[in-house]
């Protein structure tokens, strides 16, 4: 199989009501470089924009009437899942789960703006 470098079997692919929004979180919380952005024929509304956390990469694209939007749970690990939930809060996210230990790692929940469930988790050691 060739994949594209820098790009990963799976990929989650969002369709939002505020790709900008979604992409200004990414950069405030996790630290996301934008990877590549394409606006439609109008010159801003995003057609498709890829964001990387930690060299995993999320694609997201503005809804319309044929694409509705579809959001999804993300799964992160993080250095500090307790300082990363504060900084999602900060941005705007909900708590879904404060932090708390698990059989996993410290982990915590947060809904962004557009609908989407951070599942933010950093290892215990």
């Amino acid at each position: 199989m060739n994949i594209p470098e820098g790009y990963q079997a799976v990929m989650p692919y969002l369709i939002l009501n505020d790709p900008e929004g979604f992409i200004d979180f990414t950069q405030k919380v996790f630290n996301a470089t934008s990877k590549y952005k394409e606006l439609r024929e109008d010159g801003h509304t995003i057609r498709h924009a890829e964001m990387e956390i930690s060299g995993s990469v999320i694609m997201c694209a503005q809804s319309t009437d044929q694409f509705p939007v579809q959001t999804a749970n993300l799964f992160v690990y993080v250095d500090n899942a307790d300082e990363t939930y504060a900084k999602a809060l900060e941005n705007g996210a909900t708590s879904v789960n404060e932090p708390a230990d698990q059989s996993y790692g410290r982990s915590c929940g947060v809904s962004d703006t557009n609908g989407n469930v951070w599942w933010i988790t950093s290892e215990i050691k």
